[in-house]
């Protein structure tokens, strides 16, 4: 054959390979229960902890996962608001070399790079995988002259193990009571139909057949979300408990929503899903009667897509509608899944539906009267120094403060000493871009790094504060000119957080942005315990 020509046809083959299917972000029965430990952390007010993880393997080579980075996400995931956890990522691969390797060994052994030694260590491994536990088959068939007739069945489960330990570092001993062992149950099964007929003197055939394999994969996951939820929380001392009893871990959850969803068309899911979109501050009311292909709606969409941590299509789609109304779902009586407040072949309201119990987001910020009161967007200030509640700190100290924000957003922060000095934080040089995704801390400073660009110390007996303001968009362009001067200058003409906020409100309107502040106080430092005179 000549392969000239088959040229139109092989010209197809770019557009063929291109997937079909849309991307989703992988969510397991424990994503929400992650979320939950995240907020749940950071109430216990715990200093960033560094820890790492040794390989996760498989003795019985039958479920081929990337284990190990399956741990380093869960944890990632618990971290987001809280910093709780720092991964350590170094390890030596024989085998792989890669570039990060290489170069680290080179770097250390010039003495240009320090590694910090991690506090604690995740041990494990995927204990057994056993096989067809049990396994149900049923074969019948008919024959006769002229037709013959064959039915099949089939099912059967395996069960995989996962065993993981928790660790001290510094001793290489294994924590007693850290452990966690748990395993999960998947299966496959098939059914197939076969018939065969003979009309005159020719034979016809036909064959039938669906079948279903739960994917050893996603199982892991849930083993090891598990078992991350368990260890942290028994070594934090916290009620993870509480966060495995989520609606969202039952099994049936995504199941279930995805059975409402087909039972409505598609006019019913958009109306449902622009409903929760307005009561969440992404679309203005009266917005429900945008059409589907709206610029608008679709921003929207994107945005909501964004804070959830989902991949961002600007489509509601089946992922969009589950997170839009996942927080109103509840356990019924009967232990059934049960829709509160909409039904799924109706946007009308069937009952008045009380708000999201949203356990991800957090505890709400006090608004302080900065900004729109509406609660489409919050920030969530505290301050991280170690001791709890702290609001009074010596001459010198240094202050340390978080910010989180629910939407993600345009942030600038400021900051007004006791002297009347008044001057902006962020954004600087050393983080010249405002953006911060939805749901993770902002450190100010940032004492992870090596380099955080400012530190903040107490100056002078007084109130001293910090104020962040949230936009939609960057706005800087729209404020005064004196506060878009450089970050971490004196700004000429204000010495009082009230005033930025009053600039703010006056560019932006109250419903333009949305503010917050954290004050403190600052005493003089207390004088130095004579020491004991030497006889």
């Amino acid at each position: 054959m000549d392969a000239r020509n088959d040229a139109a046809f092989q010209n197809q083959a770019s557009i063929s390979d291109r997937p079909v299917v849309r991307p989703t972000r992988s969510i397991s029965s424990f994503s929400d229960s992650l979320q939950c430990m995240d907020v749940m952390l950071r109430d216990a007010q715990l200093p960033t902890t560094l820890i790492t993880s040794k390989q996760i393997p498989d003795y019985s080579s039958r479920v081929s996962v990337a284990t190990k980075d399956m741990v380093i996400t869960a944890i990632s995931q618990m971290s987001r608001l809280s910093n709780a956890f720092r991964f350590v990522d170094y390890e030596v691969d024989i085998a792989r070399q890669d570039t990060v390797q290489n170069l680290t060994t080179i770097l250390l052994n010039n003495n240009q790079m320090q590694l910090q030694r991690p506090a604690l260590y995740l041990s494990g491994a995927i204990a057994f995988v056993d096989q067809n536990v049990i396994n149900n088959r049923f074969d019948a068939g008919l024959s006769g002259p002229r037709i013959d007739l064959g039915y099949s069945k089939n099912r059967n489960a395996t069960i995989i193990g996962l065993e993981m330990h928790l660790g001290d570092f510094r001793t290489r001993t294994l924590i007693p009571g850290l452990d966690s062992a748990n395993e999960v149950i998947v299966g496959t099964g098939g059914q197939g139909l076969d018939l065969a007929g003979r009309i005159g003197t020719y034979g016809v055939q036909f064959n039938v057949g669906r079948d279903y394999t739960q994917g050893a994969g996603s199982a892991v996951r849930t083993l090891v979300e598990l078992a991350t939820i368990e260890l942290i929380g028994k070594w934090a001392r916290i009620p993870y408990w509480q966060c495995l009893t989520l609606e969202q871990t039952h099994p049936d959850f995504q199941r279930q929503l995805r059975d409402w969803y087909d039972e409505g068309d598609s006019v019913v899911q958009h109306q449902l899903v622009k409903r929760s979109l307005i009561s969440r501050g992404y679309l203005s009311a009266g917005a429900e009667q945008l059409p589907d292909n709206s610029p608008m709606l679709r921003l929207a969409v994107a945005r909501f897509q964004t804070d959830q941590g989902m991949v961002v299509s600007g489509v509601i789609d089946f992922t969009t509608y589950e997170r839009a109304l996942r927080n109103f779902v509840t356990l019924g009586t009967d232990g059934k899944l049960a829709r509160v407040g909409w039904a799924t072949t109706s946007a009308t309201p069937v009952a008045a539906a009380a708000p999201p119990d949203d356990t991800t987001s957090g505890t709400p910020a006090t608004r302080l009267a900065y900004g729109a009161a509406a609660p489409a967007r919050t920030i969530d200030m505290q301050i991280e120094n170690i001791m709890l509640e702290r609001t009074a700190f010596e001459v010198g100290e240094q202050i340390f403060l978080s910010a989180t924000l629910s939407r993600t957003s345009y942030l600038s922060c400021y900051l007004a000493d006791a002297r009347g000095t008044v001057i902006r934080l962020l954004p600087n040089s050393a983080n010249p871009s405002g953006w911060v995704s939805a749901n993770q801390a902002v450190r100010i400073p940032d004492w992870m790094s090596p380099n955080p660009g400012f530190i903040m110390d107490a100056a002078a007996p007084g109130t001293e504060g910090v104020a962040c303001f949230a936009t939609d968009e960057d706005r800087q362009a729209q404020l005064p000119e004196a506060l878009r001067g450089p970050a971490l200058k004196p700004i000429t003409g204000y010495n009082r957080l009230e005033q930025i906020n009053q600039v703010f409100a006056q560019a932006l309107g109250a419903d333009g942005y949305t503010g917050n502040a954290k004050y403190w106080q600052v005493v003089p430092r207390r004088p130095a315990p004579a020491q004991q005179a030497s006889k």
